[in-house]
């Protein structure tokens, strides 16, 4: 079955170098195809276009489009995690090369795209109907930029 929405990602002018890095990044994850512009483009004859490309089993497209759209907190990509040590693979590469982290698990990578590593467990912590326990998370949760999924959970039981 076919994918009905897809992410599509405007860069400047180095969508390729991101694909490239994205893929790196994650498993099961792959260029599916690039289309270059020609001659009378609005970049050089032979630079990227359009791409598309796929992390972890999600379909995303890429345009070099040039500086007029920048990336900006409106809109993140969420990568679940289950354990620190994906939380901390994930946030590391996504940082490398230039990467800001944020606060509350957030990060923006080098292309300026932003990005929230999060742990699973996170999203029932704060949805509990306890709320003791859902706002001792959330107050760990605010004092943290990259997630700590073990201080979480210690604030979640009340241990902390």
């Amino acid at each position: 079955m076919t994918q009905k929405i897809t992410p599509f990602l405007w860069f400047d002018d180095n969508a390729e170098e991101a694909l490239t890095f994205y893929t790196s990044i994650f498993d099961d994850a792959r260029i599916t195809s690039l289309i270059r512009y020609g001659e009378g483009g609005p970049f050089p004859a032979g630079t990227l276009s359009t791409a598309t490309f796929e992390l972890a089993g999600q379909e995303f497209m890429a345009l070099n489009g040039g500086p007029h759209d920048p990336f900006n907190d409106a809109i993140s990509l969420f990568v679940s995690c289950e354990t620190q040590e994906e939380i901390d693979r994930y946030w590391d590469a996504l940082l490398a090369g230039g990467g800001t982290p944020t606060q509350c698990g957030w990060l923006k990578d080098r292309f300026g795209v932003s990005w929230q590593v999060t742990p699973m467990q996170l999203l029932r912590y704060l949805s509990d109907p306890d709320p003791e326990k859902a706002g001792r998370t959330t107050a760990a949760m605010l004092k943290m930029v990259k997630l700590d999924l073990a201080e979480l959970t210690a604030a979640y039981e009340g241990t902390a």
